[in-house]
């Protein structure tokens, strides 16, 4: 699970209270379904702004995501580790923002690929990066690098009721 936030700061415009981190909480449980979108957004060395598909599982309190060695996503965040991941939750759009950095320690490799192949990827750790039958095309080839967000903000806007638009802060 996510960290508790520390801070919550109502953003919404109408009147609506504070949207609930429970809800948050609750509609993260759909992150790993193949329908639920979600676009990792990073900021290369020369300041353009990039967004990829990725697909991420939750573990110790992050998420955790992979990339291809060679793509501009894993180039960027060697650049500047600060992206943000968008993701469609039911009734909830929300951003996550922080810093993702690489991993490669075997115990967190082999507990994070044990997650993927419970939601239908196949990967296996291989060495210190991740490695499967197939990926999506923006994954690049295989072996993939394997990534932690961590996440420091989060701002979340309900589009079903009860409304609601709240920033968490995590630290």
């Amino acid at each position: 699970m996510l960290p508790e936030p520390v801070k919550a700061v109502d953003l919404n415009i109408y009147g609506d209270a504070v949207l609930p981190w429970d809800r948050v909480r609750e509609a993260l449980k759909t992150l790993t379904r193949p329908e639920t979108p979600q676009f990792l957004g990073t900021v290369g060395a020369s300041g353009s702004a990039h967004s990829a598909g990725v697909g991420s599982v939750e573990y110790d309190g992050a998420l955790f995501f992979t990339s291809g060695p060679k793509t501009r996503k894993s180039r960027d965040l060697e650049a500047n580790p600060s992206c943000s991941l968008s993701v469609r939750l039911p009734g909830v759009d929300l951003v996550l923002e922080g810093t993702a950095r690489r991993v490669t320690d075997t115990e967190v490799l082999a507990r994070v690929t044990a997650l993927y192949r419970e939601h239908g990827w196949p990967a296996e750790p291989a060495g210190d990066a991740v490695t499967a039958a197939f990926s999506a095309q923006s994954a690049g080839p295989p072996p993939w690098h394997l990534y932690r967000l961590s996440v420091r903000t989060a701002v979340g806007v309900a589009f079903t009721a009860p409304h609601g638009a709240t920033r968490w802060h995590f630290s």
